[in-house]
């Protein structure tokens, strides 16, 4: 039995489209994506900018839940849960997937993913996928579709509605993310720093001085001397530091200092690489405080987590299964990198009010959860607000039948 291959096994069960496909043209102008070829990944500062990003929101928890028309919130299918928080195919683990998908949403500004499903149209795997080339095509119904190909010369023909598809930069294009030719100065910038630095510190080590021959020597021999002088004197094992020549040469040395780069112009670079991805250079060094990871939550976390929530959502249940409450929710502990006293003050406002469980305190703190633990624990000072009104009510009338009472009891009184 012959050896399956990674693209049989992922794109074996994919359903073939109509045949009406096969006449498809590309929709609107332009409408295909290509890797870009900037290369922007080889540079040190790019790499690992993109890598704090992914590797943060990659710890985002994928959920399947249903929302119920009162507000109410269930789990919904474990299987997809799994699938979504453990391993999304058999090479990979969740958070791999995560971490591919929002690398590659950074690199090219688009982001693709199949979603395999099995014979009942249940969802069986995701699979990240890494094409060279993908182009986007209709047939004689509208229904659009996928054409990727990929680096081995393969490729596959998919239903768009089976491709997870992030983007970024979605501006020029009807269906793509504009490529990164903005930031291809940024890069040539640091690319001629780092070269400018490697180079400097060659030349500083490459030229010391001159040995200037004061007589007529042939080539052979002015070679022959130069080389003598060198081994003798300009070797790390010359420990004395002296040179001794006769008449007949001198040496001049030479006073090199190499060119070293401003750092103040290194840094802008940096914040030029680190602005146009939307992160600041202490994330990235994981130097951040509390209001830093709150910022860089908000601006960049938060937005992919809904990113991904609503095309997950959106390609994985149709319209019926929506308006049943099926979504998908990508979710991230924003508060497990906040400060203890940040935790502590927030359970003190927000238990007595009623707002947490005891679990979910427990979880803020990093504590295991304890037995009978999904209570509620309320203050007395805080009652629901139909109580509170059943409450003044009675207070109101408390008065006037007090002053009844007051007043049968005069008039009885006066008669007797």
């Amino acid at each position: 039995m012959g050896r399956i291959s990674i693209f049989q096994r992922i794109f074996g069960k994919a359903k073939p489209p109509e045949s009406g496909v096969a006449r498809a043209e590309i929709i609107g102008g332009g409408n295909s994506f290509a890797a870009w070829s900037g290369d922007a990944y080889s540079n040190d500062i790019y790499r690992s900018a993109v890598d704090a990003i992914a590797r943060n929101a990659a710890k985002m928890k994928g959920s399947h839940i249903i929302k119920y028309r009162n507000h109410e919130r269930a789990e919904g299918d474990c299987r997809i849960n799994r699938i979504l928080q453990i391993e999304p195919n058999p090479y990979m683990s969740a958070f791999d997937m995560l971490y591919k998908l929002i690398t590659h949403y950074y690199l090219y500004n688009n982001a693709f993913a199949y979603m395999q499903r099995d014979e009942r149209g249940q969802l069986a795997a995701v699979f990240p996928l890494n094409p060279v080339h993908a182009e986007f095509m209709s047939d004689a119904g509208g229904v659009l579709y996928v054409r990727f190909i990929f680096s081995g010369g393969k490729e596959t023909l998919l239903p768009y509605s089976e491709i997870i598809h992030l983007r970024r930069n979605f501006n020029g294009n009807d269906i793509l993310g504009d490529p990164n030719d903005a930031l291809s100065p940024a890069l040539q910038l640091a690319h001629t720093q780092n070269e400018g630095i490697i180079s400097a510190i060659k030349s500083g080590a490459s030229l010391r001085g001159i040995l200037r021959r004061t007589q007529i020597a042939s080539p052979e021999m002015l070679k022959q001397i130069k080389d003598n002088f060198v081994k003798d004197y300009l070797d790390v094992t010359n420990n004395g530091g002296v040179a001794a020549i006769d008449s007949g040469s001198e040496y001049i040395p030479l006073d090199n200092k190499p060119y070293s780069i401003d750092e103040k112009q290194m840094q802008a670079v940096k914040d030029k690489i680190y602005n146009y991805l939307g992160v600041s250079e202490a994330i990235v060094n994981s130097s951040y405080n509390e209001d830093q990871w709150a910022a860089f939550y908000e601006s960049t976390i938060e937005p992919l987590s809904l990113q991904l929530s609503l095309e997950f959502t959106r390609k994985l249940f149709n319209d019926r299964e929506r308006a049943f409450g099926n979504s998908i929710m990508f979710e991230s502990g924003r508060l497990q990198f906040t400060s203890n006293a940040t935790k502590i003050n927030m359970i003190r406002e927000f238990m007595p009010m009623g707002l947490l469980t005891v679990n979910q305190a427990l979880e803020i703190l990093n504590l295991p959860s304890v037995e009978n633990g999904d209570r509620r624990i309320q203050s007395l000072n805080y009652v629901d607000a139909d109580k509170a009104e059943e409450y003044q009510l009675a207070r109101a009338k408390a008065p006037a039948v007090l002053s009844a009472a007051s007043g049968e009891g005069k008039g009885a009184a006066d008669n007797e």
